[in-house]
């Protein structure tokens, strides 16, 4: 059987006792020696040797037939699982006489024979260990696929357009036509942050609203940093795009820019507003909610007040929804969402976030529930880099898969969320996008696969919801 890293969170894992299976994930040895027959395997890769969750079912103890290579990459793994109701070291499950397994071919692997790839699937026990890929194939090959395809950053705030400090100052913008040429990044969708005059950097490091806006404050602050995003794409020689034509021409030689918002606060409960930035502004990408509960609906980071998304917010969908404008649920509840998912008629976004079976109080990560509801409408869920929630773009890759295991290839994409997160990140710029590229063939993605998670299934969502 193949293991699921969902299982194993869920406990669901247990029915799989003293059975042969397959799981894949990253080695966190005892000590720094190059092979191992005792580790633990984890998700995600570790941030050092010796890491140890504090999760009994965020790892699993293996016990190697023979010492196997302790490599940055991921493992797959085949061996005899146990169960255990009360290990001495605290860890629920076992892999013994484990032994490594690779694909007969890197180049020819199935659609999703990848990392954590299915619940309890059934696979055949018998597999035989084979070389990794060669670093020099793998960044050909990385190449190859953002050449061949449109890679889309869902959600950016490249440039430096997040801050209302630089707005109000009038501080230049960062270079983002070379950047995204040299990385191979073919559309950006530049967010302003619509609610950013209300919202500071509270104690415990969180994004919170601190007063109320004076009425007409978030529309006047919308008017200059629309206004400022059009300076950067127009400085930057960079096409606006309005229509599908428009997506279908870009290309990483000819880069374009998706005007977006991050907030719907600036319509400020008058739905015309969202008119007027449809024309005047080729507003294309609209995230209803962000750090401060506005009139649509509740949001993750605060304690809800509506119930999930309001009726305005229902309103804003449709109107979204015969204009031609993306609709973006990031920060929403998992009520929000539900109800959205009810009342729309084109394919949601979920700009940037990431998958967790117990998501926190106030988290911004999501659950399996919350991410199938994106999934129901034929909607993309971009996986954004956090260096809190990713320690390298190796465990970024290993997001995308856990994700991908959930709601399927094609309805993940990626966010970076550039110049917009608080910590640190493991996708600075992009440069970065062969990198990750790379980690994604050695978690055992084919290349068309890539294509629709860099950009092909966003692609999709957009033809689907603007005119041609």
């Amino acid at each position: 059987m193949r293991m699921s890293w969902t299982d194993i969170a869920n406990t669901q894992a247990d029915a799989a006792r003293d059975t042969c299976v397959e799981l894949t994930g990253f080695a966190s040895p005892a000590d720094t020696a190059r092979r191992s027959a005792y580790f633990l395997l984890l998700p995600d890769a570790p941030c050092c040797a010796g890491h140890r969750p504090r999760d009994p079912c965020a790892a699993v103890e293996v016990f190697a037939a023979a010492p196997l290579p302790m490599r940055s990459g991921a493992l797959r793994l085949s061996g005899e699982w146990r169960v255990l109701a009360d290990g001495p070291d605290g860890w629920r499950y076992q892999l013994h006489g484990a032994h490594a397994v690779d694909p007969p071919g890197w180049a020819k692997l199935t659609r999703r024979s990848v990392l954590m790839s299915g619940p309890l699937l059934c696979l055949a026990t018998t597999a035989c260990a084979q070389p990794s890929i060669p670093d020099t194939v793998r960044a050909t090959t990385a190449r190859s696929v953002i050449r061949a395809h449109r890679p889309v950053d869902i959600h950016s705030h490249a440039g430096g357009i997040a801050s209302a400090a630089r707005l109000k100052s009038g501080v230049g913008f960062s270079p983002i036509r070379e950047p995204m040429r040299e990385g191979g990044m073919a559309v950006t969708c530049l967010a302003m942050v619509a609610d950013s005059p209300t919202v500071h950097l509270a104690e415990g490091g969180r994004l919170r609203p601190y007063r109320e806006p004076a009425p007409g404050e978030l529309r006047d602050h919308a008017v200059m940093a629309f206004d400022r995003i059009l300076q950067l794409v127009q400085g930057e020689n960079l096409r606006i795009i309005v229509t599908a034509n428009d997506f279908k021409a870009a290309s990483a030689e000819a880069p374009a820019a998706i005007i977006a918002v991050e907030g719907a606060d600036f319509l400020e409960g008058q739905i015309d507003r969202l008119n007027e930035a449809y024309r005047r502004w080729n507003l294309r990408h609209l995230q209803l909610t962000h750090y401060r509960v506005n009139e649509l609906g509740d949001i993750q980071t605060e304690p809800p007040i509506h119930g999930g998304l309001t009726d305005f917010g229902v309103e804003v969908i449709r109107r979204s929804n015969q204009l031609g404008i993306v609709v973006d649920v990031a920060h929403g509840t998992t009520n929000l969402v539900r109800r959205a998912a009810a009342v729309t008629t084109k394919p949601l976004v979920l700009s940037h976030t990431s998958l967790t079976p117990r998501p926190g109080q106030f988290s911004r990560q999501i659950s399996a529930e919350h991410a199938k509801l994106i999934a129901s409408t034929a909607g993309v869920i971009g996986i954004w880099p956090p260096a809190t929630i990713y320690p390298n773009i190796a465990a970024m890759a290993a997001g995308i898969a856990r994700m991908v295991d959930v709601v399927g290839i094609d309805h993940v994409g990626i966010g970076t969320d550039l110049r917009g997160l608080v910590g640190g990140t493991v996708f600075p710029d992009y440069q970065a996008l062969s990198a990750l590229a790379e980690a994604l063939l050695d978690v055992g993605f084919r290349d068309l696969d890539i294509g629709k998670i860099l950009g092909g299934n966003y692609a999709r969502v957009f033809m689907a919801s603007v005119a041609a």
